[in-house]
C-alpha cells in the first residue's frame, strides 16, 4: 500500500513538474548565495548619500526598497532638482536581466554601479572623489579591508560590493508562482483568465522566463509608432546601429503593481493604461474592457516577498571627510 502511495505521489510531482517547465514563465527562486560581507557592505553604501555631491541622494533616492525598487516618477529627480531623461526602472530582481538600463549600456550589475555615481545629471560626483571620501572614513576604511582582504579602496571594490547587495534584492513567493509550484488556489478564476490571454495574446513572446522580461531588446512601437516626447533612443545610443534605434530592454513585469508609471517615459499611470497602450502598438490588438481588467489581475499576482531589511548605521564622517555641496 505504501509503495502503491509512494508511486503515486511521485508521479503527481512529475506531472506537475512537466505542467511547469511547460509554461513560458518560471517561478522566482530564493536569492542565491552571495558572499555576506560584501553584500553588508554594499547595502550600506546603497543607503549614502555621501557618494553623491549633495551628500543628499543615495542609490536608494531613485530606486527606493520600500517602493517596488523604484521611485514611482516619471523621471528621476537628480543633482540640483534636474529633471532626469528616464524612468527609473526597479532594482529588484535586476540580477536576472541579460543586462543593466533601458538602453542595456552595462553588462551587469557591478558595471551599472559606478554610472549614477559619476552621472552629472544624478548623483554629480566622480568616482575619485567618491573613493576619497570613502578613505576618509576609517570604519570604511577598515570594512573594506576585513572585507576584501587587501588595503586596496578603489571604485571596484565599491561596485562590486553594491552588486553584491543588489543580487540579493530577489522577490520569491508571489502568488504566481505559487500556482506554477501546483497550489491551484492560489489565483482566482479573473487571474487565471489574464493568464491565459497573456499567453495567447502573444506577451509572452517578449515577457516570459522567470523575471518576465529583461532577457532582450525590443522596439518600442512594432505594430504601430509609440508618440512620446522623450528623447531616448535605446539601443542606437548605445551601438550606433539606426535598425536599433527605439530598442529597448523589455522591463520585467516582477512586482510591476508597486512600480508605476509604466514605459521608459513614465507615460503610461496605470496598468490598464498600460495593458492597453502594449497591445495596440506591439501587438495590434485592442483588448476590451473585461481583456484588460483580467490581465491586469494577473500582473498584480506578480507581486513576490519584498525584501525585508534591516536599515544599516552609516559609519560617521572624519574631520577629512568632504562636506556636501548641495546647492553648487
Amino acid at each position: 500500500m505504501r509503495l502503491t502511495l509512494g508511486s503515486a505521489v511521485a508521479a503527481a510531482l512529475l506531472a506537475a513538474t512537466a505542467a511547469r517547465a511547460a509554461e513560458p514563465v518560471q517561478p522566482i527562486e530564493p536569492p542565491k548565495a552571495v558572499n555576506a560581507a560584501q553584500a553588508e557592505l554594499g547595502k550600506k553604501l546603497w543607503f549614502d548619500p555621501r557618494l553623491s555631491r549633495s551628500g543628499f541622494i543615495s542609490c536608494n533616492s531613485c530606486h527606493n526598497l520600500s517602493m517596488g525598487g523604484s521611485d514611482n516618477l516619471k523621471t528621476s529627480i537628480g543633482h540640483n532638482w534636474q529633471k532626469g531623461p528616464i524612468n527609473s526602472p526597479t532594482v529588484l530582481n535586476s540580477s536576472l536581466n541579460m543586462a543593466q538600463f533601458w538602453d542595456g549600456r552595462a553588462k551587469d550589475l557591478r558595471e551599472q554601479a559606478g554610472g549614477p555615481i559619476a552621472n552629472p545629471g544624478e548623483m554629480a560626483f566622480t568616482h575619485e572623489l567618491a573613493v576619497d571620501m570613502l578613505r576618509s572614513i576609517p570604519q570604511y576604511v577598515a570594512e573594506f579591508k576585513q572585507v576584501f582582504g587587501t588595503d586596496k579602496l578603489s571604485i571596484a571594490e565599491v561596485t562590486t560590493a553594491i552588486a553584491a547587495f543588489e543580487e540579493t534584492l530577489v522577490t520569491p513567493n508571489a502568488r504566481f508562482d505559487q500556482w506554477l509550484k501546483g497550489n491551484k488556489q492560489a489565483i482566482n478564476d479573473q487571474e487565471l483568465r489574464g493568464w491565459q490571454l497573456f499567453k495567447s495574446a502573444g506577451c509572452v513572446a517578449c515577457h516570459n522566463g522567470p523575471n518576465l522580461g529583461g532577457t532582450s531588446f525590443q522596439k518600442m512601437g512594432l505594430v504601430e509608432p509609440y508618440k512620446t516626447d522623450n528623447p531616448a533612443e535605446g539601443r542606437f545610443a548605445v551601438t550606433g546601429n539606426d535598425a536599433e534605434r527605439f530598442n529597448f530592454k523589455v522591463p520585467t513585469l516582477r512586482n510591476v503593481e508597486l512600480t508605476y508609471p509604466y514605459f521608459h517615459d513614465g507615460a503610461a499611470d496605470t496598468l490598464a493604461q498600460a495593458v492597453d497602450t502594449m497591445g495596440r502598438i506591439q501587438l495590434g490588438k485592442t483588448f476590451t474592457a473585461q481583456e484588460n481588467a483580467d490581465i491586469v489581475a494577473f500582473l498584480k499576482t506578480l507581486t513576490g516577498d519584498q525584501p525585508q531589511l534591516v536599515m544599516p548605521i552609516l559609519p560617521p564622517s572624519s574631520d577629512k571627510t568632504q562636506r556636501p555641496r548641495p546647492f553648487d
